[in-house]
């Protein structure tokens, strides 16, 4: 495992295409969703960073159900990381009863698109699908009854209500995305 910090690319960029498989074989593309803003995570089955908060986001996806859609998106090679397979993916998915579909980007294309380069890699875009907020989902990925400012929900408030993110946006920092050699 290797710290990474999200690269921070430009605010205003359109969301980038994709069409990529569920964990029910389904393709989903960014037309798929129709909320009025949409949150893209880039994430995956074992990254400890991103198993911390995977409860957290689940929770926020579903509290803002109608509203806002979530995906979830694993780019991970699967041939050196198993525990990433899209089977895998499935189980978790069912397990945990994710109220948002998780896609598998074997390319690594869409990851690539998007300049996400850790999970969680967290990126919000809004009604025009041009991104409004990359960074992490709060201020304590460890610990949940230690978050002071949760950083995803306050952005998605603040992009909900027609304004601008009111606050420095922090990098999210996890595991580094297992890029294919």
């Amino acid at each position: 495992m290797s710290l990474t910090h999200s690269t921070m690319i430009p605010l205003g960029i359109p969301a980038p295409d994709f069409a990529l498989p569920d964990t029910d074989g389904r393709i989903r593309t960014l037309a798929s969703f129709e909320a009025e803003v949409l949150v893209v995570v880039f994430t995956c089955n074992h990254c400890p960073y991103a198993v911390a908060v995977e409860q957290r986001l689940i929770m926020l996806a579903r509290e803002y159900a109608g509203r806002a859609d979530f995906v979830a998106i694993n780019a991970n090679d699967v041939a050196n990381y198993p525990a990433d397979a899209p089977h895998l993916m499935a189980q978790r998915a069912a397990e945990l009863e994710y109220p948002f579909p998780y896609l598998y980007d074997e390319s690594q294309a869409v990851a690539r698109a998007y300049s996400a380069v850790c999970t969680p890699d967290i990126f919000l875009f809004d009604a025009q699908r041009n991104l409004a907020y990359r960074g992490r989902f709060d201020d304590n990925w460890q610990n949940a009854a230690a978050v002071t400012r949760e950083d995803l929900q306050l952005a998605l408030d603040d992009v909900l209500a027609g304004r601008a993110v009111g606050f420095q946006q922090v990098p999210s920092m996890g595991c580094n995305i297992k890029w294919k050699r």
